[in-house]
């Protein structure tokens, strides 16, 4: 009897067992492994996402659909995807899709059940940032106008009206991805969405009201069951299941990890770069600063980091917000144009590798850090009853490297570097030594486009007096409504002989006090001038000395914005345009003209309402030969499109500021006269997409609104943009590039035979190296574009690059003394500094074959990964029934 109880008791233990089920745990929690392997949809635990019961480690990047063009897509998306990304992350622009109220748009660069789809087709996952507030430096957070003007409307707080408003948004976008089948518990690319944006920034300003919004926001897209998480990103109490996730440059310092033990860390922004806006000098976030980063991150148990951005790509038309340029994140990995950002680019698809191979133990082993001096530390991940482990070597010290002895080896750590050792022994990447290639960005006159451009010119009225309808100047983003950046406002005063001053030297001032963002002024039809605020100070105050006539004297105002606000609390209620407006010196003092005077109001300008920016339009007004280069004017002229297939952009010398079309297609705001601290534009050349030009055979037509005086158009050029000057900077103590590297089992060996390191250049596609422009081994200094030779440096250095590069697409030089003949400065560790010159190549026999060659070593790297995957499911596969075999055993 004993023993037959004692069986019943084994038995029901063991059903107990196989009946187990909850939540993922950590990573000691294997018990619900062949669960997940088997689940359809995404989950996650405290270590990682699981996607179709897999664990991943996720490498994404931020592509936003409206800052491209739908031709362009394909081409970005495989970029990133050869880059070593494996997730794309875009927004959802609700106020391009829904511009007013009830009436929906999802066509062309809108569409955005095309571009995920684009991104499914090449093998990519896909974070949706739904919002209903994405900041995004974007017009108005990406909130539509509309809903400022809805009664009792307050954003972004437990308000009713604007819930109402969200919720259907919100059920409007995901029902269509529903309907497409685009979620991955539909077999779509969807494994991750987010709600509300950064949020604790504003929070404290709404007090329970923002815990309540936060809470409703959460419940809303949780209770649509749709088979994916949900984050919110900086919002440190994300309630529920919702994950906290970090934005940032530095999270793996930065961030307090997930708020709750089951949550893993994820990094929804790394700042790639700083946004720019009119006014600022060049930024630039260095490719070893990321990697650095990045590596910290994932040493730290993060399993999941978005580049913001990847691709920041054009605000075209008036997309932008307030100051921000017409280019987005041109510093990302890849630029404006989508062209690769080298050794960005380069040097993290590399460091995607590195940690692809540390993956094993990323996501299985168990933690451990050690300091091991001052400045240096360890962090390691190691796998039970294994060989597995991955290891980083960190030196935080920004200014000397040190060496450091881990597991018995010593290794020397670059300032301020980490190296990643796949199996604990071998350093494979180091975030300071770059191998990748480096670019220069040149822009080419078009010698077919640039020819002798003749301009025809329709200046706008000025009116004088409009029909009063209000006492004081109404707000300039309710007048414009955001369907245009300009609205008039005008008034006038009745100047007796008595008024004016008796002495000359006294003279009468108009002054304009306004909260942004620029004014031009006419007093009796006569341009005054015009002041403009900036991003940092919107406000700013007009002064100009007038001569007034006696009798009456009309003041006309066209108030000037360059985007509405794309951050901050109770943005419904932030306001734009003249808030005071006086004449000082008159004999009778200070007139106040804001609250004693009918003013009144015109929203846009003719131009634009008859949108003479279009063929169809143009034909509305009496263009001018020769006209007057006076403010506000109109200029048309017909262009080729220019030669060949590189990228276009129009670089817009002589002019002042304003809007650019081509036809009939918003380009963007361009602004000349504001100049940075280096006394030059913020942005010269503005991006015009191939798509928005004819065929060849038929002309174009580009039409500029130009709001200065005395501009130059004659001056303005067509340029061709390339990246045809490619480099190489390598030190001979560089670690051999990782894509020498690969897995088995639980080692790291090489792929290749020569294991030597080697400084490699590729062209663009269909194009060959046809000069050396600089080669110096020994210890030159300087950037791509920009070298210059030092104390040291081998004599045949350029000889030997151009034996081994001239005519040739690509080539590879093995960086070391023998190479150069070179025995000269023993003393210092010597570097290869090359710069080739790239040409179009006559004849297309070899493009298919090199083509292949160029992607041969991406699809190898491919293969062995997707082996290394499959050998890692069977161990995991063995471990487990090995564990249950021995749990069910003990139960026993």
């Amino acid at each position: 009897m004993k023993s037959r109880t004692q069986y019943l008791i084994a038995i029901m233990l063991i059903v107990s067992l196989c009946l187990k089920t909850g939540h993922a745990g950590g990573k000691d929690n294997d018990d619900d492994e062949k669960e997940k392997k088997n689940s359809k949809g995404v989950t996650y635990d405290g270590t990682s996402l699981i996607i179709n019961g897999k664990r991943v480690l996720l490498y994404s990047g931020s592509v936003h659909y409206p800052r491209s063009t739908p031709d362009m897509w394909p081409h970005i998306i495989e970029k990133a995807r050869i880059g070593g990304l494996n997730t794309i992350q875009t927004y959802v622009f609700w106020n391009v899709h829904e511009p007013e109220q009830g009436k929906w748009d999802f066509e062309g660069r809108f569409d955005l059940v095309k571009f995920i789809k684009v991104i499914h087709e090449k093998g990519l996952y896909v974070t949706l940032r739904l919002g209903p507030f994405i900041q995004a430096e974007w017009n108005h957070g990406g909130l539509p106008y509309w809903l400022r003007e809805v009664p009792d409307v307050f954003f972004r707080t437990d308000n009713e009206p604007f819930k109402e408003h969200t919720e259907r948004y919100v059920r409007k976008i995901l029902g269509k991805m529903k309907e497409e089948k685009l979620f991955a518990s539909q077999g779509g690319p969807i494994i991750l969405g987010q709600i509300e944006n950064e949020y604790n920034a504003v929070q404290l300003a709404y007090k329970e009201n923002g815990e309540r919004y936060i809470k409703w926001a959460a419940d809303l897209v949780e209770s649509l069951n749709l088979g994916i998480p949900w984050v919110m990103c900086k919002q440190n109490d994300a309630p529920g299941n919702v994950i906290n996730a970090c934005n940032g440059r530095h999270c793996g310092d930065t961030f307090k990890g997930p708020n709750r033990h089951d949550k893993p860390s994820l990094w929804t922004e790394n700042w790639t770069t700083q946004f720019r806006v009119f006014g600022d000098p060049p930024t630039h976030r260095t490719a070893e600063d990321i990697a650095f980063s990045v590596a910290r991150f994932f040493s730290k148990n993060g399993s999941h980091v978005n580049y913001y951005m990847y691709h920041g790509g054009t605000n075209f038309g008036r997309t932008s917000a307030h100051f921000v340029t017409t280019r987005y994140y041109d510093d990302a990995p890849l630029d404006e144009y989508g062209m690769e950002k080298e050794p960005k680019y380069g040097h993290l698809k590399h460091l995607h590798r590195a940690l692809a191979l540390c993956k094993k133990a990323l996501l299985w082993g168990h933690p451990r850090a050690q300091k091991l001096g001052p400045d240096t530390e360890v962090r390691y991940y190691e796998q039970p009853g294994t060989k597995v482990c991955a290891a980083f070597l960190a030196n935080n010290n920004t200014r000397e490297s040190n060496t450091v002895k881990f597991k018995g080896q010593d290794y020397v750590l670059p300032s301020r570097s980490i190296s990643i050792l796949p199996d604990c022994k071998t350093v494979v990447y180091n975030t300071a030594q770059i191998v990748a290639q480096h670019s220069w960005r040149n822009y080419e006159k078009s010698e077919k486009t640039s020819k002798g451009l003749k301009f025809e010119t329709y200046s706008e009225n000025v009116p004088s007096k409009l029909d009063g309808d209000s006492l004081i100047p109404q707000e300039l983003y309710y007048l414009t409504k955001d369907k245009t950046d300009y609205a008039w406002y005008t008034t006038s005063i009745k100047i007796d002989e008595d008024d004016l001053p008796d002495q000359k030297k006294v003279k009468t001032m108009l002054k304009i006090a306004s909260l942004g963002h620029a004014v031009i002024v006419y007093v009796n039809g006569e341009y005054q001038g015009n002041e403009h605020g900036s991003h940092e100070m919107k406000s700013f105050v007009f002064n100009k000395q007038l001569n007034l006539k006696i009798g009456e004297n009309h003041i006309s105002l066209l108030g000037v914005l360059t985007g509405l606000p794309d951050s901050g609390s109770y943005m419904e209620k932030r306001y734009a345009g003249p808030r005071s407006v006086s004449l000082i010196g008159l004999k009778s003092g200070l007139q106040d003209l804001t609250e004693h005077n009918e003013w009144g109001h015109l929203a846009g300008l003719e131009g634009e309402k008859k949108e003479i920016y279009t063929e169809e339009g143009s034909k509305k007004v009496k263009w001018e030969k020769d006209g007057e280069r006076k403010p506000l004017t109109w200029y048309k002229t017909y262009f080729e499109t220019p030669e060949g297939e590189n990228t276009v952009a129009i670089r817009m010398k002589g002019m002042g500021k304003g809007l650019i079309w081509v036809n009939g297609q918003g380009v963007g705001r361009y602004w000349m006269s504001f100049l940075s601290p280096l006394g030059e534009p913020t942005q010269s050349e503005y991006h015009i997409p191939r798509s928005f030009m004819n065929e060849k055979k038929k002309k174009n037509m580009l039409v500029i609104l130009e709001e200065e005086p005395g501009v130059k158009p004659e001056a303005i050029d067509f340029v061709l943009v390339n990246r045809d000057r490619i480099c190489s900077y390598v030190g001979e103590d560089y670690p051999a590039s990782v894509k020498s590297w690969k897995r088995e089992g639980t080692k790291i060996v090489s792929r290749i035979k020569d294991m030597r390191l080697k400084a490699t250049m590729r062209c663009p596609p269909e194009k060959q190296i046809v000069a050396v422009e600089f080669a110096s081994f020994g210890d030159p200094t300087g950037t791509c574009g920009n070298f210059t030779m030092g104390k040291c440096s081998a004599p045949k250095s350029k000889e030997v690059v151009e034996k081994t590069c001239l005519g040739k697409s690509h080539c590879s030089i093995i960086v070391e003394r023998d190479t150069f003949g070179d025995k000269g400065c023993s003393e210092i560790v010597k570097t290869l500094a090359v710069q080739v010159k790239c040409e179009k190549k006559e004849g297309k026999e070899d493009e298919k074959e090199e083509k292949n060659e160029e992607d041969k070593d991406d699809e190898d790297i491919k293969e062995e990964e997707e082996e290394e995957e499959k050998a890692e499911d069977k161990d995991k596969e063995e471990d487990k029934d090995e564990k249950d075999d021995d749990k069910q055993k003990q139960d026993l």
